[in-house]
């Protein structure tokens, strides 16, 4: 059973790899490395490790797992959160929060947990009638922006609702999007 240290960020929970004996370590890449002295330590996923820290702000509990996603959805990412910024929105209007970097995990975790067969996540679940939102950054505006985009080039009434309560009723592709879907509905 492999050892898993649980974060919060504002979008949800996150884990890395923990290891706190040099039997953990095996299979790491780091056996013969990373010393008893420096144990515990946390496994990035981007090739590294750092020391663990009890008493980062961030650090939620350490967990227990032999599954290859140790978390669910809506543990990695919030399920209708009222501070939803960026993520994906179902037809149903249900909303999955993710950060700025995090759109092609969050597909990847929804598109396993509803569409287990998916082989291309994102593709999947835009071609099953989600939508995406996006920031529109690009690196000299003053401000972030958010761009709603849908791949059909159609939304549910639901969807638009829930666009609606998240404020972006008024942009310009969601005014679009409304106007050639509301004799849909």
């Amino acid at each position: 059973m492999k050892k898993y240290a649980v974060y919060k960020s504002d979008t949800g929970q996150y884990c890395y790899r923990y290891a706190d004996s040099l039997q953990q370590i095996q299979g790491t890449g780091f056996e013969g490395l990373i010393r008893e002295e420096q144990l515990p330590v946390v496994f990035d996923d981007k090739g590294g490790y750092f020391s663990f820290d009890p008493n980062d702000r961030r650090f939620v509990e350490v967990i227990e797992s032999d599954e290859a996603f140790p978390l669910p959805l809506d543990r990695m990412f919030k399920h209708n959160d009222p501070s939803f910024k960026l993520g994906w929105i179902s037809p149903d209007g249900d909303t999955y929060s993710c950060g700025y970097t995090k759109h092609s995990k969050c597909a990847e975790s929804i598109a396993r947990t509803f569409y287990s067969t998916a082989k291309l996540p994102e593709l999947t679940l835009l071609r099953k009638g989600w939508i995406e939102v996006i920031d529109s950054w690009d690196g000299v505006q003053r401000d972030h922006r958010r761009y709603v985009h849908a791949e059909q080039g159609w939304i549910t009434r639901k969807q638009a609702d829930r666009l609606f309560d998240l404020g972006l009723y008024e942009k310009p592709e969601v005014q679009e999007l409304i106007n050639s879907c509301e004799s849909r509905w």
